[in-house]
């Protein structure tokens, strides 16, 4: 197979899926986010793309990126070397939670062009990025599952079933972009190493703050990258 019928592979635009599915697979989505069970293990991805979104702020900022470490509580830390405060370090720490939710609307600008195929091969590029800059044995299975699953997909499926599954992963990553920010408080309770925290630290903005504003930008994005998904096919 020659570059060119490579590039025409990946860049080949699907017709777009029946509007019943793009529901289910919303649905499906949403189900994965707030039944707890599944949202534990699901909960990777998001952890991934969140360390992912610190670790590429970092190196664009001028830091020095030391790695990334997973864990199996489904938490994360992202190493760097810098200037512990300055706008490098404030967009460095703010990456983290507004990744999901700003990769998952770029995806659904994608996906809605009908280039399924793309978005996936674009998913495993990115994923393979991270898997430079894991640090720890789980972190290390956790990414290598994932690009497993990916690749699987967009190799060995059909072309409705690569539909699906490529909605379900876009809605889950606009959806489940939302769910960790409003779980920072909570989360944060007698700990003090949070992102928002630290912002505050720096800024001398309220933590608080920090939180309504990731919450804000991220349910923008779910806004928008529904509509992206669901326009001229359900509405």
């Amino acid at each position: 197979m020659s570059l060119s019928d490579l590039w025409d592979r990946f860049t080949a635009v699907q017709a777009p899926p029946a509007s019943g599915l793009i529901l289910a697979t919303a649905a499906a989505a949403l189900a994965a986010v707030f039944i707890p069970a599944v949202w534990r293990l699901a909960r990777n991805l998001i952890t991934i793309t969140h360390e992912g979104g610190h670790a590429l702020v970092a190196v664009l900022t001028g830091r020095q990126l030391r790695g990334i470490r997973l864990h199996s509580d489904t938490s994360g830390l992202t190493l760097a070397r810098g200037k512990p405060r300055g706008l490098g370090m404030v967009l460095t720490l703010s990456a983290g939670y507004l990744m999901p939710s700003l990769l998952g609307l770029a995806a659904a600008a994608v996906l809605a062009t009908g280039r399924v195929t793309l978005l996936l091969w674009t998913a495993l590029i990115l994923l393979f990025g991270v898997l430079l800059l894991i640090r720890n044995w789980f972190g290390l299975l956790s990414v290598t599952v994932t690009g497993a699953i990916v690749f699987a997909v967009s190799y060995y499926t059909a072309e409705a079933t690569q539909a699906a599954i490529t909605y379900v992963a876009v809605w889950f990553l606009l959806i489940g972009g939302v769910k960790p920010v409003l779980e920072v408080p909570r989360r944060r309770r007698g700990r003090s190493g949070s992102d928002p925290d630290q912002l505050a630290r720096i800024t001398g903005i309220p933590a608080g703050l920090w939180i309504a504003v990731f919450a804000a930008a991220n349910l923008a994005c779910l806004a928008y990258g529904g509509y992206l998904l669901i326009q001229d096919r359900v509405m």
